[in-house]
This record gives structure tokens, sequence and C-alpha cells, in this order.
């Protein structure tokens, strides 16, 4: 695998794609009024274009139902941290914002406070497809001014994914559902010392990873470190983060016995920012991951047509819940995330972007979307269907894991408390600080990037 590149050469690395997103979108406004320019996160895998596909078919759909009018589709092509990177660059001037972006629900508080997106309230007001939107889908697009800044396309769950025939060699069983961090890691030493040739486990770790480092991999475990009746992150009451406890250190601990015991990929895979193409385009399919902490999405990349097309992928791969640390209640944990549509604030046409969203947003448009990308629906009537429910093997599955689910919080600040967690995982993993040193240097960043609205419990 590439060697991780240095921070000075990431650094530059990430100017200049900024740089090359401000040239690619130049123009902004300056397209006339007529033409909405919808920019959207494209695949850093070339043979994967689920996301380019859908949009083709609904700029057909849009250029026909509103004749004269023009659609322009701008790709960014980056791994997801550049990626915000590169949105944010865009946003910030009339002449690149364009009228329609593809949003993170992470990062949307934290552009919502830049004023970098326009309220869409009262065009919501207006549509009445908004009334069947899950609120908590609702939520995840909302502001702390009330308001709301995005039209959600799905959302998403995580489990573990497993590999029968490595569990069959390995005298594990099958069907496998851990009770237990501990069985987990069982698994992975049967794995790796029954069936050497493989990678028994993988746990997103790292900045190169981005916020699959933290939702995929530490947060799937924090969440499953007390009982689910309180947010280990952030308390809601004081409204300040919450400093690194005994939870947060026993999630360290496991990311550092995975990487320790090299129970997981090579460090120099593992931070690879693109792991997760790795993961699902080589790793999966090949035959040579025993376990995956992974979403509930994995599946669009092996749909027939995708760039990675693995007809027998339900045969041969296992879903399991990943269980709370020692088979507490609930007995399993999930985090749920997804994506928005979303208005720039500097956007030259606005009115023409939202016509453009409800084209997207038709119960049969978004139906068509979830299957294709193995989302998990937010509109209710699409729930219902069961056209939907049994489109494809895995969706009942991940469905079913909502009821268990916890969602980030997600506060202007959360980015940088994402980033500071990541570079708590990047620390145990490389070995370059115990998990108490990672811990305290945690807790240090938190303080910084929150103003010091940190509490501790």
């Amino acid at each position: 695998m590439p060697v991780r590149p240095t921070a000075a050469v990431r650094a530059l690395l990430t100017a200049a794609l900024a740089a090359t997103a401000l040239t690619a979108c130049g123009g902004g406004s300056g397209s006339g009024p007529d033409t909405v320019k919808v920019s959207f996160k494209q695949s850093t895998d070339n043979s994967v274009h689920v996301m380019d596909d859908y949009l083709a078919d609904i700029k057909k759909q849009f250029e026909k139902s509103h004749p004269g009018k023009k659609v322009e589709l701008v790709p960014v092509k980056a791994p997801d941290s550049e990626y915000y990177t590169k949105l944010q660059q865009m946003l910030r001037s009339p002449k690149t914002a364009p009228d329609l972006v593809y949003e993170d629900t992470f990062l949307i508080n934290s552009d919502i406070t830049s004023g970098y997106l326009k309220p869409l309230d009262p065009y919501l007001a207006q549509w009445p497809d908004w009334q069947q939107f899950l609120d908590t889908a609702k939520a995840a697009a909302k502001g702390e001014d009330g308001r709301t800044y995005g039209v959600p396309d799905g959302t998403d769950t995580r489990g573990l994914w497993y590999d029968k025939g490595i569990f069959r060699k390995a005298g594990l069983p099958v069907p496998w559902q851990p009770r237990t961090w501990d069985d987990v890691l069982a698994a992975a030493r049967a794995i790796k010392e029954r069936v050497p040739d493989v990678t028994p486990l993988n746990v997103y770790t790292g900045k190169p990873a981005g916020e699959a480092a933290t939702m995929q991999g530490f947060e799937m475990l924090l969440y499953g470190t007390n009982d689910g009746s309180s947010d280990p992150l952030y308390d809601a009451g004081s409204k300040k983060w919450i400093a690194g406890g005994q939870g947060f250190r026993d999630a360290l601990k496991f990311v550092e016995t995975v990487y320790r015991e090299k129970l997981g990929p090579d460090v120099s895979t593992a931070l690879d920012p693109n792991i997760q193409t790795i993961v699902r385009g080589e790793l999966l399919p090949q035959g040579k991951l025993g376990i995956d902490l992974d979403g509930s999405w994995l599946p669009q990349d092996w749909l027939p047509g995708a760039g990675h097309a693995w007809p027998q992928w339900s045969q041969k791969l296992g879903l399991a819940a990943m269980p709370t640390q020692a088979g507490q209640a609930p007995g399993k944990v999930s985090m749920s995330g997804g994506w928005t549509w979303a208005i720039p604030a500097k956007a030259g046409n606005p009115d023409l972007a939202f016509e453009f969203v409800k084209t997207m947003q038709t119960k049969a448009n978004a139906q068509k979307w979830y299957i294709a990308n193995s989302g998990i629906a937010v509109r209710k009537d699409v729930a219902a269907d069961p056209a939907y429910a049994t489109a494809q093997p895995g969706i009942k599955f991940f469905t079913d894991l909502v009821a268990s689910t916890h969602y980030r919080p997600a506060y202007p600040a959360y980015p940088k408390v994402s980033t500071a967690i990541q570079e708590a995982m990047e620390s145990v993993t490389t070995g370059d600080a115990s998990v108490e040193k990672a811990t305290a240097a945690y807790d240090e960043a938190l303080a910084d990037v929150t103003g010091n609205r940190v509490v501790r419990k």
C-alpha cells in the first residue's frame, strides 16, 4: 500500500485540492439565471459511480420538466476530510459557491455558524413532501437557531460484517453474534491464529480516515460503554463537552489492542486516506478480511453494474450487531448520520436549486436512491413500502438497528472534537502514546476547540 504522506505533504496536497475546487467551480452565480449548479462528493474510486448515475438521471428529469432550465453537475473527487475542506473553500465566495451542495450532517452546524448556508424553512413550508420525513432526520439538519438548513437524503447505521468462509476455517460459529467486546477480540485472535493469511479485524482509525475513524470506529465503541441513557460525548444539561473518562479510555484501549496485537490492517494501510476504498473494493470481496466494523452502505459498491460488482456478497458475508462493552443493556449499539442537500448562502439561483431538490426527493426518486446507495429510508412512505424492505439483502438488518442507534452531537465544535478523537486514535494505533497520554492530549485539545466548555464525569 502507498506510504503514508508526511503532514507537510498532506497540507500541501489539501491546499492544492482546495485551489483546484475553486478553479473547477469558478463562475458561481455567473452561470446565468437558468442554470443550477449542483456540487457533490464523487467517489475516489473511479469504478464507483452510483451518485454520478443517479444525479445524471435526475438532471434529465429536471430539464424535461423545466423547459429552458439547465443543470450543471460539479463533482468534487476527494477523500472525506479533503472534501470538507474544498466545500468550505467554495462556500466562501459568490464566485465559487454552487447553487446546491452535498453536506454531511456532522459538518452542517459548523457551516451554518460560519454563515455559509441558507435557511430552507420558507421553501419547506410550501412543500407537502416535507411531512413525510422522519423527525430524527429533520433534526440532523437543524441549526441551533431552530431553522432547517438541509434536506436529508437518507440515513445509515453501523454493525459488524464478517466473512463466513474465514469464520468456518477459524472454527468460529456461523451465524455469529458477539455478546461483548471480548467476544469480538476473541474471534479476531482465532482468525489470526488459524487463518494467518488474512486481516482478522478492521477498525477505522486516525486522521487520514477522517470521520470514518471517529464514527465507524471510536464512537461505535464509546457509545457502548454505558447503558445508552446519556450521551458520552456531550452533556446536554450543561451544554458542555465531556472530558475523556473511563469509557473514553476503554474505547482507546480497544483500538490500541487491535493494532498492538496485529489484529488489524498494517498500520501503513490503516492510515492510508483511501482505506475505505481498500476495504470495500479489495479486502472484503477478495476474502482477505475476517471482520469489518462498518456501515450499512457497503453493498452500493457491489451491486450489478457497480464498480466492484459482487453478486455473491450476501452469501459470503454475515451481519452482526456491534455489542455493548460488557453485554449490558441494550446489548447492541449503532451510530447514525447521513447527508443532506443544502443551499449556500451565496448561491446565485437558490429558488431553482430547491426545485431540483424537490425533483430528487419525490417518493419514487428517493426510493431509487436509498436502494442504489444502500441507504436507510428517512421518508415514512418509502420505509413502509414492501418493495423497499425487500430490495436487497441487509436492508432489514440495518433498518432494524435504528432502534438501537445514536446520533452524534453535531454542534458547531463537533468537527474539531472529531479531529481530536482521530489524533488520539492515531497515537495509540502507531504506539506513539499510551492510552493515558492520548486521553490527556485529547482533554487538552477538547478544552481548546470548545472554548473550555468541558465537564468531567
